[in-house]
């Protein structure tokens, strides 16, 4: 029995309340990582990028026959040698022609046959898109001797047509299995209720699906008309006359047997690279996105 004076003396007793826990940062590896063994890296990586674009810079910009380190006093000497004495102006126009049309002709073709791959079956599907990988570990080298024949029976050889129609070809398979990828992440049930409100399959996927493809077309027709771009061996073999020759072709008529003119060939590489370079500048985000996209399964 607890008596009166038990309460009364009994030591004061405080409630324990529990400490407010504190929410845990969760840290990342990145935070784990000091960033000097980040930066350290990819500054080394950007050092020896650099230093190739700043010598070509040098040696297209300081005058011929110096040897300084600065391109001061700076001169576009060899740029105007290069674009008038050396056709590159020529050399410039057919290389855009052959781009832009390889990227034309790749995309449509490429567009049809990957909806098609993406959206129907049959029997040799399988083995169809087994051909199309295998085909990529063809080198154009071998197939020079039988295109070149089949161009000569078409009477296309030294034309622009024959590039054009090579480069396609051998765009095609990568194309048509990246354009089917992002068919596939588009939901087919948007097809299906564009067909309920009245479109037939076409008018549903230009309304519908062709919109929502935007940045893998992107990534598909600039990939194919980089390539065609840089490409060397079908121009030099199906084009003959300098009038019809592209920029690859135009760089190698820079370098001889006895010697090389290293500005002019300098200039001629910033020729060729600035348009590239500026078409990617303004298509990075769609080409980044096309590519996520057809990485990803729906």
């Amino acid at each position: 029995m607890i008596t009166k004076e038990a309460v009364e003396f009994a030591p004061a007793v405080t409630p324990v309340t529990a400490e407010p826990q504190r929410p845990r940062k969760h840290r990342r590896a990145w935070d784990e990582v000091p960033r000097w063994q980040i930066y350290l890296p990819l500054g080394i990586y950007l050092l020896f990028t650099l230093i190739p674009f700043y010598w070509i810079l040098l040696f297209a910009l300081r005058p011929p026959g110096s040897t300084s380190l600065l391109p001061w006093p700076m001169t576009f000497e060899h740029f105007d040698k290069v674009w008038t004495e050396r056709a590159f102006g020529t050399y410039f126009q057919n290389s855009i022609l052959v781009g832009l049309a390889t990227l034309v002709m790749t995309t449509v073709v490429a567009l049809a046959g990957g909806y098609a791959l993406a959206r129907f079956d049959f029997r040799i599907k399988r083995a169809f898109m087994l051909a199309l990988l295998c085909s990529q570990f063809v080198p154009g080298a071998l197939l020079l001797v039988p295109l070149f024949q089949i161009f000569a029976e078409l009477q296309m050889i030294n034309s622009l047509g024959s590039v054009i129609i090579a480069e396609t070809v051998f765009q095609l398979p990568l194309s048509m299995i990246l354009i089917s990828g992002f068919i596939r992440n588009v939901p087919y049930s948007l097809e299906e209720a564009a067909w309920v409100d009245g479109c037939n399959r076409f008018s549903a996927f230009r309304v519908v699906v062709l919109p929502l493809l935007r940045p893998g077309l992107i990534a598909v027709g600039s990939f194919a008309f980089v390539h065609s771009w840089n490409h060397f061996l079908f121009a030099l073999m199906f084009l003959s006359n300098q009038d019809k020759q592209t920029l690859p072709v135009g760089l190698n008529t820079l370098m001889s047997s006895d010697s090389v003119d290293l500005g002019a060939l300098a200039a001629g590489g910033i020729i060729a690279a600035v348009p590239v370079v500026i078409v990617f500048a303004f298509i990075q985000k769609w080409l980044i996105t096309g590519f996520s996209a057809g990485a990803v399964k729906g």
